[in-house]
């Protein structure tokens, strides 16, 4: 059975610690709104983006792109975006999870974050390339990781690129998804009204008309490089809301469950040292009777 003493060390233990994650809470707290804010900014653009493609895809006719070329699929390259710290839930584990589905021998993997490459080596599976981005995500940051991956694909090194991130539902929900990024073919659409990012597989129709010039072709041939740098700009930010939120929550629910020990432990405490009290007045009630 504990002693006081350990009792007592133990609540101060757990004091420490729930300090900590409070403090973690408050910080990824302050950062989940901004994170949350940009994602959320990000959609609309994405949505009149791919009401833009839908129509100078349509007035393209057999316009083709190397982007657009669709081949046997031999080798694959999966996009891996996750975090550079824990302490987030299930976050990362869930996401790696999905990552776990790809045959190791015939798919290469692109890394942001040190989650996912950390994962990779120790899964001993191919690493292309590592990317870092900030915890505000800046669209150069994902130009250099769409670049590396278009070029891949023209290059033919890989015939199909996805993308493995968590995408942001809300505060108390995230869930890992897989976008296929290339060959763009049916270009991803985000839907309008539909929460979360990449919903659905084909363009959203737009009531209105567009004129191109110089011509339909040469515009979906200058915007379709940009289309994908935004599109991995938009996983970015979802994936870096998605960590903000786990990880207040992970916080949130440490810090709740030090304060339920405290008290568990505190609790005990005070019968334990009732009890010894109630033991020493016994003693002296007995020593002074055995005395007369």
């Amino acid at each position: 059975m504990a002693s006081t003493r350990d009792i007592r060390r133990r609540i101060r233990s757990v004091k420490n610690t729930s300090q900590i994650t409070k403090a973690m809470q408050m910080v990824a707290s302050s950062k989940m709104r901004k994170a949350q804010m940009a994602a959320i900014s990000g959609r609309p653009y994405a949505v009149l983006m791919n009401e833009v493609l839908s129509a100078v895809t349509e007035g393209a006719g057999d316009f083709s792109h190397p982007l657009m070329q669709k081949r046997t699929v031999r080798k694959r390259a999966v996009i891996v975006i996750s975090t550079d710290k824990g302490l987030c839930g299930a976050l990362n584990s869930n996401l790696l999870r999905e990552v776990a589905h790809f045959d190791k021998d015939t798919t290469v993997y692109i890394c942001a974050g040190r989650k996912g490459s950390q994962f990779v080596a120790r899964t001993q599976r191919q690493l292309a390339a590592e990317f870092t981005y900030k915890d505000a995500p800046q669209f150069v940051e994902a130009r250099a990781i769409s670049k590396f991956a278009q070029d891949l694909f023209l290059k033919g090194n890989v015939d199909q690129v996805d993308v493995v991130y968590t995408n942001f539902i809300n505060t108390l929900s995230q869930k890992a998804e897989v976008r296929q990024l290339l060959p763009i073919g049916e270009i991803v659409a985000v839907e309008a009204g539909v929460s979360g990012h990449g919903e659905g597989t084909a363009l959203k129709k737009s009531d209105k008309e567009y004129l191109f010039e110089p011509g339909a072709g040469e515009v979906l041939g200058n915007l379709l490089p940009h289309y994908l740098n935004f599109q991995v700009f938009q996983f970015l930010l979802e994936a870096k809301a998605s960590e903000h939120s786990a990880r207040m929550v992970a916080m949130k629910n440490a810090t709740d469950n030090a304060k339920q020990m405290i008290k568990d432990l505190t609790l005990e405490y005070n019968k334990l040292r009732q009890a010894n009290i109630t033991k020493e007045l016994l003693e002296i009630t007995s020593a002074a009777m055995a005395m007369g």
